[in-house]
């Protein structure tokens, strides 16, 4: 696929030397036999020379492997002798074939012990795949790249008692008992697939099903398998389903184009899901939901996570990518889709007001990293490394702009020409912005900037009014700092939506194209000026609305202009980014202050008209009182101090708390319901402001609160409720709630200990505990019997949590947290390479610190790299950190 330099035992994989594969496989008929202590795996391959000119002539067939047994090789029915081929620890070659011809392998697989959760392996009792981005190749011997696609036909053949389903891609073709009670399914895809999408599994599972009705009149059989004890908790993921489909058709025109679409809950599983054709395998935690076990947030985030897999079938399947430089043409695009279909079904506002704070704390901080890479990356070591918020969420945000920048009609002509011209086939991001340039007749040339640089620009503004003219003035800069391999950016096209606020609200103002309250302005220069004209008062810009662009703003406003945004700015999202632009003047304030520092009367009365605002809705006003988060406090900066930063946002919470106590009181006591729990944006809202209320009640030192918050987690029909009284105790500072914390920590594990997706919760709630010390009870827990180290759930919760929750004690001044994060990453790594590249996140961002911290979680990274046998995932991530 490409040619490859190296860099030690790191090869790195260039996009400039893509070459089109020199076969094809126009049929892959894969014969699986399941056994308990090893499998064979039987495939047969009808492949041809591919006849596209620039095709290259090799002599010599090359497939892919990865740690298999291969057993024999036969070509047209005849067995190939040892020297016709030969084997490295990662490719088959077969010497000298002809133009078209059928291969038939056998290998020996070892899925009972595949711990990396990749190609064919066991989760607990079941037998499942993960094949993206190069798992295939664990299974059997192949062309593992997505611009080789092939129709498939699967025959799995399994134990019956102990695998009685039988599960892979496409329509059930055959189902046959067999001798020493066997038994064997066959299924066969009609649609030709890369061997990423591919997918079987066998297990003793229950199923839900339902029916959908597709706007021709297509009946689709859809069926979520789950192990029996989960069978109340599909309800949820089957109703988004359904909402997704029928959106997807009214949204994109899009049709579902098989008979049945299947779901499986998988326990161990490293993504959220997979899009597998017609076959998706989701992680638990994204598909089962149930009120008593499932908060709000998660609620949302399995229609989202549905949504999302089932819009890959055309964005990303029908349609898939020529090479993974490509990722972003179906993970940025699908995205794009699911957080659309999400605003839809829920808030438009709070739903992309969540999407920004998600950016910029985590896609901000990679572009300004060592593993900053572009949308589109130029090159890669191991492909596993680059599934990031840049090739996802950047990578939506400039999918976005697109849509922003063509209107909702243009683009979706320009979605129906991509789908429909590309149906079946493996194509590039340049393909995809091609469609939008011809159907908008518009150079989008420059905008491919987005997709080739990586960085985050900043965009600079000033102003000028001139009252006797009635006009204003603003100029706009754009730069864009240097990020490993580019030092310089050429400038990039950022579409500015854009209003002016005056004190009753939206003002009139003209411009080239016309007059009215908005405009959106591109910015395609370094420097440009836009001038404006019958502005009757002196305005507040109110720039960059909804985020039309993924770019720092730096503008120059008081705080009285920051006030004037929240109380009369009709875009709601600008609204609450002026909130979140007081308060972090705010901290600043504080954090150079010190201990003595207070906060100004007027942001606490802003707060507290926020709180008295019944014409908010309560999410909204939720998210304007909530603090920016740590990671926002310390994104994009250098030398971080980090006692000072986490002591001002500690001291804020504490005195927003002791100043509105008695209100923080009465709009929880306001919006405590008896109401029967449904997961409605409505009742989501209140619960949302409701919770935040009591953790500040709580910090306000009220007896009163600690009570309120005991009586909620003891009787509250509901997950959301009963974690949020509990996460508020867990991290109070009076004796008597820690105490109480204590207790109830204890009666939430003997209650739920059978559920692994609330023991995962119980874990995280103890890893972010920011009590002194807590890092003793982290290496505790490591021993719990609730604890797995095999199942990334639970790593994550534990070990994630503690290093990305709880600041204070990760960041410990005497680096046992960071030495604690490089032991554990070490140790994860022998068992699961990705998750250990993940892992190690927190310690890459060694740079932004003051020297003392800087040094010590330097240290810890030299010290995993000095490591022998590091996995090609967290070597890279290392050594480029490093």
């Amino acid at each position: 696929m490409y040619t490859s330099d190296r860099s030690g035992d790191q090869e790195t994989i260039f996009l400039k030397n893509y070459r089109r594969p020199a076969f094809l496989i126009e049929h892959t008929d894969l014969w699986v036999e399941l056994g308990e202590q090893g499998s064979e795996v039987r495939g047969t391959l009808d492949i041809y020379r591919n006849p596209h000119p620039d095709a290259p002539h090799e002599a010599d067939l090359v497939l892919d492997i990865d740690q298999l047994e291969v057993l024999d090789c036969v070509l047209d029915g005849r067995p190939l002798d040892k020297d016709r081929w030969q084997l490295t620890a990662t490719r088959l070659r077969v010497e000298q074939v002809p133009d078209r011809f059928q291969l038939v392998t056998r290998v020996r697989i070892h899925p009972e012990s595949n711990t990396s959760l990749m190609g064919l392996y066991k989760s607990r009792t079941m037998f499942c795949t993960q094949c993206e981005a190069e798992g295939f190749r664990k299974i059997t011997p192949y062309l593992d790249r997505p611009d080789v696609l092939s129709r498939f036909t699967t025959t799995l053949v399994a134990d019956k008692a102990k695998y009685p389903v039988l599960l892979s891609n496409g329509n059930l073709v055959e189902q046959v008992d067999l001798d020493q009670g066997r038994h064997r399914a066959a299924w066969e895809d009609p649609f030709p697939k890369p061997s990423y999408l591919f997918a079987m599994v066998a297990g003793s599972l229950s199923q839900v099903s339902d029916r959908f009705v597709t706007c021709t009149g297509r009946e689709i059989d859809l069926r979520i398998y789950v192990e029996p004890k989960d069978l109340d908790k599909c309800a949820h993921a089957l109703t988004s389903l359904k909402r997704a489909m029928r959106w997807d058709e009214e949204t994109y025109g899009r049709e579902y184009d098989l008979d049945i679409f299947m779901i499986v809950a998988v326990d161990d599983f490293n993504m959220g899901a997979m899009e597998n054709k017609g076959l998706n395998i989701f992680n638990t935690s994204a598909v089962l939901t149930n009120p008593a076990i499932t908060t709000d947030q998660r609620f949302q985030w399995v229609e989202a996570v549905v949504a999302h897999e089932y819009f890959h079938n055309w964005s990303g399947n029908r349609v898939t990518c020529r090479d993974w430089f490509q990722l972003s043409l179906k993970e940025g695009f699908t995205v794009f889709r699911d957080s659309e279909f999400s605003a839809d079904m829920n808030s438009r506002t709070v739903k992309r007001i969540e999407t920004v704070r998600n950016l910029r704390a985590y896609q901000f901080a990679e572009d300004a990293g060592p593993l900053a890479h572009p949308v589109q990356p130029p090159a890669y070591q191991e492909i596993n490394n680059f599934y990031t918020q840049t090739v996802y969420e950047k990578g939506a945000e400039v999918v976005r702009m697109q849509a922003t920048l063509l209107g909702p009609e243009l683009f979706r002509q320009g979605t129906d020409r991509y789908f429909e011209r590309f149906d079946g086939q493996a194509v590039t991001i340049e393909d995809f912005v091609g469609c939008m340039q011809e159907v908008s007749g518009r150079d989008f040339d420059q905008f491919m900037n987005w997709y080739r640089q990586a960085g985050t620009p900043l965009v600079e503004v000033d102003d000028r009014y001139d009252a006797d003219r009635q006009s204003y003035e603003l100029v706009f800069r754009q730069s864009c700092p240097a990020t490993p391999g580019q030092p310089h950016k050429e400038p990039f096209m950022i579409p500015i939506r854009l209003g002016l606020v005056g004190h009753q609200g939206d003002l009139e103002f003209s411009h080239e194209a016309g007059q009215g309250t908005e405009l959106l302005f591109e910015l395609t220069q370094t420097e440009q000026r836009l001038q404006l004209s019958g502005v009757t008062e002196k305005p507040v810009p109110s720039l960059l609305r909804d985020f039309s662009a993924p770019v720092r703003l730096n503008y120059a406003y008081r705080s009285d202009q920051l006030i004037q945004l929240m109380r009369a700015d009709t875009n709601g999202f600008n609204r609450w980014n002026a909130s979140q632009d007081y308060a972090l003047s705010e901290l600043r304030n504080l954090e150079q202050a010190g201990t003595a520092g207070k906060l100004d009367k007027a942001f606490i009365e802003a707060v507290a008209l926020l709180l008295t605002d019944d014409q908010l809705d309560p999410a909204m006003v939720a998210l304007m009182i909530l603090l920016p988060s740590m990671e926002t406090l310390v994104e994009g900066r250098q030398g971080i101090d980090l006692e000072a930063i986490w002591q001002a946002r500690e001291s804020a919470r504490e005195q927003l708390a002791k100043a509105l106590g008695e209100q923080f009181k009465a709009t929880y006591m306001k919006l405590a319901s008896s109401e029967a729990y449904a997961p409605t944006a409505a009742q989501i809202a209140r619960r949302s402001l409701k919770n935040i209320c009591i953790a500040y009640w709580l910090k306000s030192d009220d007896p009163a609160a600690i009570d309120a918050c005991h009586q909620q987690f003891m009787q509250a029909d509901n997950m959301t409720d009963v974690a949020a009284a509990l996460g508020a105790m867990v991290n109070a500072t009076q004796a008597s709630a820690t105490t109480l914390a204590d207790q109830c920590l204890e009666h939430f594990y003997q209650r739920w200990q059978a559920e692994n997706l609330v023991v995962t919760q119980w874990l995280a709630m103890q890893a972010s505990r920011q009590a002194p010390g807590n890092l003793a009870r982290v290496q505790a827990l490591l021993s719990h019997p609730a604890y797995d180290a095999k199942n990334p759930n639970k790593v994550r919760s534990l070990i994630g949590g503690f290093c990305t929750l709880n600041p204070d004690n990760f960041h410990h001044k005497n680096g046992s947290g960071y030495e604690f994060l490089a032991q554990q990453v070490v140790k994860t790594d022998s068992v699961n390479p990705q998750v250990a590249a993940r892992l190690v996140t927190p310690l890459t961002k060694w740079k932004n610190y003051a020297e003392a911290r800087s040094s010590l979680m330097r240290n810890q990274l030299a010290y995993i790299a000095s490591q022998s046998g590091l996995s090609r995932d967290l070597r890279e991530v290392v050594d480029k950190s490093l």
